[in-house]
């Protein structure tokens, strides 16, 4: 099911958006107050904003940084051999996991020409909630002739959680967005498991041209004591989900989509497919698995083939920790 409402957002005093999903109505049931630190407290409100160009040598550097605890950035960091010039970003969280009224809000902006790489340092946790929801909002700007690639840590909805997030993008025809996320049913393995036992997953993205022309949207609830998630056609036998998002030229989504074969390997649960955006936005890829490890493995050789085609670069091995 989706609902089309536009996010409802102000700014405090402090200049940092304040952000509000009352109104959708999916999280009507959970607008209950916390019955402890109050919703966007001091710790509770995460704000990041990073700005990154192109500097007089031709370097891509993150000229712009603005942060707000519990979000954490520091230095970028040059480690990809296939771009060492691309400088990746690590987003990490003072506050551990995610916990019922916290709020946060993610502004990336890449200026003209610019590339990065942008992840976090860990998983997302999302705790067990009683009261409230958390919610995330994202405003990604990429102009023209830049690139992006922002590949998040897998995100682990506990028992009872309440989730809410949603994505603006807006992109020049010029520039090109590599976006995915990766969502478990939950603690796989924790006091015998709790798979689809959180109460709502709700995600949006959506994306449009600097001169407002809407390009897709996209948007799923996962509502486990409404509808069950085990269902044929739905998540089935599958615990893993990965949601990749990719924005370029028809030209190399075109190539791309040939590039790529859709599977389902029954030997080691895994299955992905792949399918055109609208208005010649892109493509939309999805991959199904039992562990996070394999199903990170397709995403990124899906990586590979949109890194290959687009810069004519290759995607060094990931690093063993990862």
């Amino acid at each position: 099911m989706a609902f089309d409402y536009q996010l409802h957002q102000t700014t405090s005093s402090s200049g940092v958006p304040e952000v509000d999903f009352s109104d959708r109505r999916e999280m009507a049931p959970y607008l209950d107050l916390p019955q402890a630190m109050y919703v966007g407290a001091p710790g509770k409100h995460g704000y990041l904003r990073l700005g990154f160009e192109i500097d007089p040598d031709g370097k891509s550097i993150l000229r712009d940084l603005d942060r707000r605890a519990p979000l954490i950035v520091q230095q970028a960091l040059y480690f990809d051999k296939g771009m060492p010039e691309m400088p990746c970003v690590y987003i990490l969280s003072s506050g551990g996991p995610n916990v019922e009224g916290d709020r946060y809000q993610q502004d990336i902006t890449m200026n003209r020409g610019s590339f990065a790489f942008v992840t976090t340092g860990a998983a997302t946790k999302l705790a067990e909630m009683t009261h409230n929801y958390s919610g995330l909002s994202q405003h990604i700007v990429l102009k023209e002739d830049s690139y992006l690639e922002f590949m998040p840590e897998p995100v682990y909805p506990c028992r009872h959680t309440r989730f809410i997030s949603d994505t603006d993008i807006i992109i020049d025809p010029s520039a090109s967005l590599f976006y995915s996320e990766i969502f478990m049913g939950g603690r796989k393995y924790y006091n015998g498991g709790e798979l689809f036992e959180y109460d709502i997953l709700s995600v949006c993205s959506h994306a449009r041209r600097p001169d407002g022309t809407p390009l897709f949207r996209e948007k799923f609830i996962i509502d486990p004591k409404m509808v069950n998630p085990r269902q044929l056609g739905i998540m089935g036998k599958y615990d893993v989900f990965a949601n990749v998002i990719v924005l370029t030229s028809k030209a190399h989504a075109d190539k791309i989509y040939e590039a790529t074969t859709p599977f389902i390997d029954r030997e080691h649960s895994l299955a992905c497919g792949i399918t055109h955006l609208p208005n010649d936005a892109g493509l939309l890829f999805k991959v199904l698995g039992m562990e996070p490890g394999p199903v990170k493995a397709v995403v990124r050789e899906f990586l590979s083939k949109f890194r290959r085609e687009v810069k004519g670069r290759e995607v060094p091995e990931e690093f063993p920790w990862r």
